[in-house]
């Protein structure tokens, strides 16, 4: 279970509020069609080393004037591909921005991991922003029950999240808790790069911190 369970783009979460849907505003203004490629110069989810050097990536995301999403991300993971599908809904509900969705990560049959599906809660206040994911990870037919909870903060073009990953809801002291600080400033227009320190402290394993660099191309479709 390398991927043990940020973000992939668009990728949001699933928050219960206690308002009246008539209160909802949708998250964005417009309906479009974006794409985006991009590398990083070590792939890292949650805290977990994904692949030892570089990685290519790209997308493909469709938003509604509702707030509906919907939208796929592939990314290279050394030996074969990662492919992402995940859909959902963002907007808000009085000042807090909510979201709920759903999330698969799939691999092709070289690659080095089995299919993980989860269900993603978040919610949000100004640049503070929370949220719960709760999955089921395939693991070569021994299905297991994982969660992952976080707390980001972002402020300008600096961002910081704490999180805690727990593999294997049935097995007791396996979690791991991780720390990602990141930067991110302009290129060009459209294209962007990033920073991002990492720091992650498995229970009962070594600790390991991890510098990578980012470049990303965005396009607007539609």
């Amino acid at each position: 279970m390398k991927k043990s369970l940020q973000l992939k783009p668009l990728l949001l979460s699933l928050a219960v509020a206690g308002s009246s849907m008539a209160a909802i505003a949708p998250a964005t203004t417009q309906a479009g069609v974006s794409a985006n490629v991009g590398m990083v110069s070590n792939y890292i989810f949650r805290g977990v080393e994904q692949t030892e050097s570089a990685s290519a990536s790209a997308g493909l995301d469709y938003e509604h004037e509702s707030g509906i999403y919907v939208g796929t991300w592939v990314a290279d993971v050394e030996d074969g591909l990662e492919y992402d599908i995940y859909a959902g809904w963002s907007g808000e509900i009085e000042g807090f921005s909510v979201g709920a969705g759903f999330a698969g990560y799939y691999y092709t049959d070289d690659a080095f991991d089995d299919t993980y599906q989860e269900l993603n809660l978040s919610v949000g206040y100004g640049p503070v922003t929370v949220g719960y994911d709760r999955g089921e990870y395939d693991n070569y037919g021994n299905k297991l029950d994982y969660d992952h909870m976080y707390a980001s903060i972002g402020l300008g073009d600096f961002s910081a999240t704490v999180g805690q990953l727990d593999g294997d809801m049935d097995t007791k002291d396996d979690e791991l808790t991780y720390v990602d600080v990141g930067y991110s400033f302009s290129l060009a227009e459209g294209l962007d790069g990033g920073v991002n320190y990492i720091y992650s402290d498995p229970d009962g394993g070594d600790s390991a911190d991890y510098l990578v660099l980012s470049i990303t191309k965005s396009f607007d479709l539609m």
